[in-house]
């Protein structure tokens, strides 16, 4: 019988040499010691997997990336390592980039650059024969990146627009107003987490995963890619809708209970096994096809080295990366003692609800202050204004659970509004309570925006380029009453107001 029938023969026919297992040390010599220089990044991917139901798939890249370079050992025994000095221009350009993570404030980008750092560092000291060898397991590796939270609030709505056909179709009657829907049995909000969203994230590492183990044509893999990440978006659709039907028949305790039964253990394994049997006949990799050729890697390089050299020359460009940021995050603006609330004319101080109150969520501020103000015709607006000496990793003003609202909090987005005067609009409702709009506007540098994207690229500017550390937060709240419309109630108490420029300026002593 064949070698080739048998790929675990070939394995022990094949062992890695001296060579290989030295460069293999090496190799992980120093992905512990980007772990070690990096380790408070690494524990925030950590907490976050763990924490996060959104992200709890990212646990198993690891493992999975093990499994995968397990699979071409046989092919890889045959592919000479070599140290790269060129591949230093990847750790290097990563280096930067976790730089600029860090300095813009976004987590994101620098867990982005630390696995760049980590691929690098293979480039680095097993060389780009090695490096293309593992392509697929490598770029595996971009799962751990936590990304894809900003697909939540469209998931959210598109959830929204799939249900309420099926309800009209199913007779149950009902209204939606944002991420609300509204029936004669209750009130159904589709929160963040029954967006579907983790799911999609999921989906996607398990379709890109098995297009790479279950096919080889490129059309095949795109295909199937496309079609496994539609799928928990239309089941989800399909999911909601039964948990409103479920409780017009029974009622809302049993269905709701049931869904988050149905929703936590079955749903995500029955969507995927229903996607590997409408895809089983399309199938078109062999069990023994090889992953790659090792006789097309055997070529050799130029500007060769040493595993050792190069791997610390890696380690001393991480180093200084490290650095450069913490002297970066040391720089912080001076600020008042204290902050007061301004006075506005034809607007008086009052006292905040005592029902239903409100208040935003910076908990990295350094000062920070809230109040209602009330006009003649009894209209009340909450002002709150938050003040940080500068950002870095925990004192963001711009992130999650950071603003007007909070997940898990007493308040829950309805849905996005317009702009008022360049602040970003939204509409909340307390739980069988009132509902209100809120403006929220950053003040960073030399803008002025409620557009986060803006405010972490102006962030990044002033901490590359050495400018105004201070970061001002300024929101402005109204409950909607029976007479006057949020956005007048606002627009004439910003009007009072006068610029948010200069009230934000003034908080951070500025002027």
């Amino acid at each position: 019988m064949s070698s080739a029938a048998h790929p675990a023969g070939t394995a022990l026919a094949i062992p890695f040499g001296v060579e290989w297992r030295r460069h293999a040390a090496v190799a992980a010599g120093l992905w512990l010691a980007i772990l070690f220089l990096f380790h408070r990044d690494v524990a925030d991917l950590a907490a976050i997997y763990w924490n996060s139901e959104t992200f709890g798939h990212c646990l198993l890249v690891l493992p999975v990336f093990g499994w995968l370079v397990w699979q071409r050992r046989v092919e890889l025994a045959q592919v000479p390592p070599d140290g790269w000095w060129p591949g230093l221009a990847l750790v290097g350009g990563a280096g930067l980039l976790w730089v600029i993570g860090a300095a813009a404030g976004v987590a994101v980008v620098r867990h982005l650059a630390l696995v760049l750092m980590l691929q690098g560092a293979v480039v680095v000291v097993l060389g780009p024969n090695v490096a293309r060898a593992l392509t697929f397991p490598l770029a595996w590796l971009f799962f751990l990146v936590p990304f894809g939270q900003s697909i939540e609030a469209p998931l959210q709505d598109l959830t929204v627009r799939q249900v309420m056909p099926l309800l009209d179709l199913t007779r149950v009657p009902a209204i939606y107003d944002g991420v609300l829907i509204l029936t004669p049995d209750g009130v159904f909000e589709v929160a963040e987490e029954c967006s579907g969203a983790r799911f999609v994230l999921a989906m996607l590492a398990f379709a890109v995963l098995a297009a790479n183990v279950c096919f080889i044509g490129w059309k095949r893999r795109l295909a199937f890619v496309a079609f496994a990440v539609a799928m928990p978006v239309l089941a989800n659709g399909v999911r909601a809708w039964g948990t409103i039907y479920a409780a017009h028949l029974t009622s809302v305790e049993a269905a709701t209970g049931f869904d988050h039964i149905v929703y936590g253990w079955f749903f995500f394994a029955a969507v995927m096994a229903l996607v590997m049997a409408l895809a089983w006949p399309w199938f078109d990799r062999d069990v023994d096809t090889p992953w790659f050729d090792p006789a097309r890697l055997q070529h050799r390089l130029r500007f060769i080295a040493a595993p050792l050299p190069v791997a610390g020359a890696a380690l001393l460009a991480m180093v200084a990366a490290a650095g450069w940021a913490h002297v970066i995050a040391a720089r912080e603006a001076p600020l008042p003692a204290r902050v007061e609330l301004p006075q506005i004319p034809g607007w008086r101080r009052v006292d905040v609800a005592a029902q239903a109150p409100w208040t935003p969520s910076y908990p990295g501020a350094d000062h920070f202050v809230i109040g209602r103000y009330a006009d003649d015709t009894g209209e009340t607006v909450d002002l709150a204004i938050a003040v940080q000496a500068t950002q870095r990793e925990g004192k963001e003003i711009v992130g999650f659970d950071i603003g007007a609202i909070v997940a898990d909090g007493d308040w829950l987005r309805v849905a996005d509004l317009p702009p008022l005067d360049g602040g970003s609009a939204l509409r909340m409702v307390h739980p069988g309570g009132p509902e209100r709009e809120t403006v929220t506007w950053i003040r960073i540098g030399s803008i002025l925006s409620g557009d986060p994207k803006r405010v972490k690229l102006e962030t990044l500017r002033v901490k590359m380029l050495g400018g105004e550390q201070a970061a001002v937060a300024v929101l402005a709240s109204t409950e909607k009453g029976e007479g006057a419309d949020t956005r007048t109630t606002l627009t004439r108490f910003l009007s009072a107001l006068g610029p948010v420029e200069a009230v934000a300026d003034r908080a951070a002593g500025r002027r």
